[in-house]
């Protein structure tokens, strides 16, 4: 995601803040400038602890992914929660609901944790909970701030265990009709039930003039219609194996050619990414990019493998195209090498992916259309089937 930079990694994951996030320690520093200065200082304090527990909660949801073979890229904190970049979605139910409930399962502890502490405090000082209330509500202090953490904690888990798809709620939801339906059905139910719902939170947004809601009621509706297409993407992209796919009339280039040579490739036909071969074997990758930044760094026609990418993906022709896709996820590369056991093929990068994918889709509908109308068939059998956190606000002075 851009405008955001790394501040940490923790378990392999890279944590990162986006610069927006900022804006909401500006709006925790105003709901308490009535106190002053030090009711400023005290109301980003605050704002720190509720996203030291969002990025809990996004840890729980990591470190079960990580443990279930999952990768996780990055984390990244936005003014509205957190999101967890996994490499690819779980696609079996019980692996959803795992990592579904890990996240509001962090912020449960953390509020007991503030619970317990809190109802010692009241015991020791005799204090019955309208009296913990009151001496919190008097201004800054730090029973103030642990009610306002546990109240958060409280939210965080509440608001997130609504199923509203892509919310842990509704990642629940999902994974428990995926015990009962294909996973595709689970994911079109649950995802427009996602959309019913974020239309809901969006209504309630106008009538209470709540901006922040509103945006979370536009991102939760477009998170849901993203997630149906792509598993609608996976469905059609599981029917035909890469080696349908790779150009089998590429050009490609020798290790004795120069940048010069690319340059006649690129001007003359639509390849975007050329394969270097010595005798045919297969050495890397000469892309676009990274021609133009050569010619645009050195006056010099430089030889093809100094500027060649030699860590590509080596995949074998007979993986699903939605497998290739996985790997490209996974292992964060837009181009593969294609391979019938060691013979080289060619290579498909990720523009040839949704060009396949449009294909694929016209393909099987138009052999839907051609089919003769027949009786219906009896009803299959039901087959076995990036998490995000959302801060509900809780109130502050």
């Amino acid at each position: 995601m851009k405008w955001s930079f790394k501040v940490a990694n923790i378990l392999g994951i890279d944590l990162k803040i986006h610069i927006s996030f900022f804006l909401i320690l500006i709006l925790g520093a105003m709901q308490w400038k009535s106190f002053g200065p030090g009711g400023m200082a005290f109301g980003i304090v605050l704002m720190s602890l509720l996203f030291l527990c969002v990025t809990l909660h996004e840890f729980g949801h990591s470190v079960v992914a990580q443990r279930l073979g999952i990768t996780v890229r990055e984390i990244i904190l936005l003014p509205i929660g957190g999101v967890a970049m996994l490499s690819r979605n779980p696609d079996k139910p019980v692996q959803e609901l795992l990592i579904a409930v890990a996240g509001p399962a962090v912020n449960i502890v953390i509020g007991a944790a503030i619970a317990i502490y809190l109802g010692l405090y009241s015991i020791v000082n005799h204090l019955n909970l309208v009296g913990l209330i009151h001496a919190a509500s008097a201004g800054p202090s730090w029973q103030a701030l642990l009610v306002w953490l546990l109240n958060a904690n409280i939210m965080l888990v509440v608001f997130n265990m609504i199923p509203a798809f892509p919310l842990d709620g509704g990642r629940v939801f999902r994974a428990l009709l995926g015990f009962f339906m294909s996973w595709r059905r689970a994911t079109s139910i649950a995802t427009s039930v996602g959309q019913f719902l974020a239309i809901g939170l969006g209504m309630l947004a106008i009538f209470a003039g709540q901006i922040f809601l509103g945006i979370i009621a536009i991102l939760l509706f477009m998170a849901a219609g993203a997630t149906r297409a792509d598993e609608n993407a996976r469905t059609f992209l599981s029917t035909r194996k890469i080696g349908d796919i790779y150009n089998k009339h590429a050009l490609v280039l020798d290790e004795s050619d120069h940048v010069s040579r690319v340059v006649d490739y690129l001007l003359t036909s639509y390849q975007p990414d050329f394969a270097v071969i010595r005798q045919g074997e297969f050495l890397g990758v000469v892309s676009r990019e990274q021609v133009l930044h050569s010619l645009a760094n050195s006056p010099l026609d430089e030889p093809v493998w100094s500027v060649m990418v030699r860590t590509v993906p080596h995949v074998q022709s007979g993986l699903t195209i939605d497998d290739v896709r996985q790997i490209m996820a996974e292992q964060q590369s837009r181009v593969v090498a294609v391979f019938d056991h060691d013979t080289y093929l060619g290579l498909v990068n990720s523009d040839d992916l949704p060009e396949a994918l449009m294909l694929i889709t016209y393909e099987q509908r138009h052999q839907e259309i051609q089919q003769p109308i027949a009786a219906p068939a009896p009803a299959p059998l039901p087959e076995p089937g990036s998490y995000r956190s959302v801060p509900a606000w809780p109130g502050a002075k």
